[in-house]
């Protein structure tokens, strides 16, 4: 670290000690300690030339406080606070905020977490958006949401793709086959907190997810708290989960069924499924105020 390139960087320009901080990956705390122990200071205008510095000094010193008073958080760092008022979660707040994964971002988040000026901002913002929420009952609703919405496409990929065998056929074209494949993304770039269990057994690496149904049944406790999109999702979601499980209740009753009920049971679920003027009296009308 040269504290003698900081240290005249901040003498000889208008930067502020936040962003000189963030531009050299200092501590902002530690940056003005240096700043009050050495008595860094910045020198006014020996130019007497510039009438506009001389006779507006006032207007200078009030710039000069504004800039003080906002200092105490960069950018990223106000970007983590409005975040962490829309996730609730610190560790997707950093991940947002920073761009960074989510093994970076596990890793820091507790330290701004801690930070006395990001503590106070968030809990302004809290305020001021929220006006007396329980906000740890809406952190407890938040997770729910995540685990109820998560999707198998946020852990893995899958698909079908073409492999070649390495033979050539009678015109020279390479010989291939076409095989499932089942991709696992990185750790850093998912949500650990959504899975419960991660396996490797004789038919392969297996994972387990949050439970779902549970998650969904405490949602249909508290619609009132939910937003209207996230009232549409949960009722997706349980169409999707009653679906998935009269099917695998056939197949109980049925091993030797191959599918072939499939379109029975779905034909069963869309006319039975509840129809919008229903779905009114249960959510509400997402017209009304």
């Amino acid at each position: 670290m040269n504290w003698d390139v900081i240290r005249n960087e901040y003498k000889t320009t208008d930067i502020t000690l936040a962003a000189l901080a963030e531009k050299h990956h200092v501590k902002l705390g530690t940056l003005k300690s240096r700043k009050s122990r050495e008595s860094w200071t910045r020198g006014s205008p020996k130019d007497a030339t510039k009438p506009k510095k001389v006779a507006t000094p006032k207007k200078k010193d009030a710039t000069i406080k504004q800039v003080v008073l906002s200092e105490e958080l960069t950018d990223k760092q106000k970007l983590f606070c409005l975040y962490y008022l829309k996730y609730f979660n610190a560790t997707k707040a950093y991940q947002k905020a920073y761009e960074c994964t989510y093994e970076i971002a596990n890793k820091n988040a507790y330290t701004l977490m801690v930070n006395h000026g990001i503590k106070d901002e968030i809990n302004r913002l809290k305020n001021e958006r929220l006006n007396g929420v329980l906000l740890d009952a809406q952190s407890i609703l938040q997770k729910y949401i995540d685990i109820a919405f998560a999707d198998i496409t946020d852990f893995v990929e899958f698909g079908k793709k073409e492999i070649s065998t390495g033979d050539f056929d009678e015109s020279g074209n390479p010989i291939t086959y076409t095989t499932s494949y089942v991709d696992f993304k990185e750790s850093s770039e998912i949500d650990g907190t959504l899975i419960t269990e991660v396996k490797k057994g004789k038919d392969g690496v297996s994972v387990k997810l949050a439970d779902k149904m549970r998650a969904l049944e405490f949602l249909t406790k508290y619609t009132d708290l939910l937003s209207q999109n996230d009232l549409k999702k949960l009722q997706q979601e349980k169409l999707k989960a009653e679906i998935a499980k009269t099917k695998q209740e056939t197949k109980l009753l049925d091993p030797e069924d191959n599918g072939s009920n499939d379109d029975v049971i779905d034909n069963f679920n869309e006319a039975t499924k509840p129809s919008a003027e229903a779905m009114k009296d249960v959510f509400g009308d997402e017209n009304e105020d």
